[in-house]
């Protein structure tokens, strides 16, 4: 369980977010994870699901920022669907790493 994809086939790059946000790049994890960059009129966002337990949504003013931030997270959420999709994984487990991904990217 490590695979990141496109998501949709790409059909949703350039589209506009319901947010108002333009998608920049748009990828799903096999475990049970999203993660989006869009850029809005004076914002640029990085937005993580992951299905059942969490959205998490950063802004930067810049692109450079946004981009190092979408690598990082991207490679940290997988931490977190390890344990979501460890068998017999208590609830107080998912929290923790939960908890612990959103104090490394608040």
């Amino acid at each position: 369980m490590s695979s990141w994809s496109i998501y949709n086939h790409g059909h949703t790059i350039g589209t506009v977010s319901a947010e108002g946000g333009t998608i920049l790049s748009d990828e799903s994890h096999d475990g049970g994870a999203r993660i989006t960059l869009k850029r809005g009129e004076s914002y640029i966002s990085v937005s993580i699901h992951i299905r059942g337990w969490m959205d998490h949504t950063r802004f930067f003013s810049t692109d450079a920022d946004a981009q190092r931030e979408y690598r990082a997270m991207r490679s940290a959420v997988v931490a977190v669907l390890n344990v979501i999709n460890t068998e017999g994984v208590n609830d107080i487990k998912v929290w923790e790493a939960i908890s612990d991904f959103v104090r490394r990217f608040p």
